[in-house]
């Protein structure tokens, strides 16, 4: 798995269906989470990056280092799930997805992420599987880490 990690002020995720625009998932302070699945993750995978995003030690500590994660401070993490984590553009000027997994397996694993989250006690918002989705942030710092387990 693998996970692009945001530090935001503010983060939002719109949904569209048939034409119809929906709130779908907002935090304030926190984490921005886009996930992507390979074919060789499992449930354990799931776990592990649930923890590694838990403890990843980016946010702020009173003097300004970067000594806190989101555990530590304000809990709020929004997940979206990002199959393009998987594009491969070594050869030619289109990407290939051929790494990433497909949807019936990945949005197993994406959700299991988020149950992880919730379990160690974040308040976790969500995109919306399958639909074509708006992320809007601000990116705090920025801070943008890339996490692989």
């Amino acid at each position: 798995m693998r996970a692009l990690v945001q530090r935001v002020d503010q983060a939002s995720v719109d949904s569209t269906v048939d034409g119809v625009t929906t709130r779908v998932g907002e935090i304030g302070h926190g984490l921005l989470v886009l996930v992507g699945v390979t074919h060789s993750d499992t449930e354990q995978s799931a776990t592990k990056l649930a923890d590694k995003i838990w403890n990843l030690r980016i946010m702020s500590d009173a003097d300004g280092v970067m000594n806190l994660s989101v555990a530590d401070t304000t809990q709020n993490v929004l997940v979206v799930s990002q199959f393009t984590l998987y594009g491969d553009t070594n050869s030619g000027r289109r990407p290939s997805w051929i790494e990433a997994a497909k949807p019936e397996v990945a949005e197993p694993l994406v959700t299991k992420v988020i149950e992880e989250l919730r379990r160690l006690g974040a308040h976790v918002e969500t995109g919306r599987f399958r639909t074509d989705m708006k992320v809007a942030l601000v990116n705090d710092g920025p801070v943008t880490v890339m996490i692989n387990v």
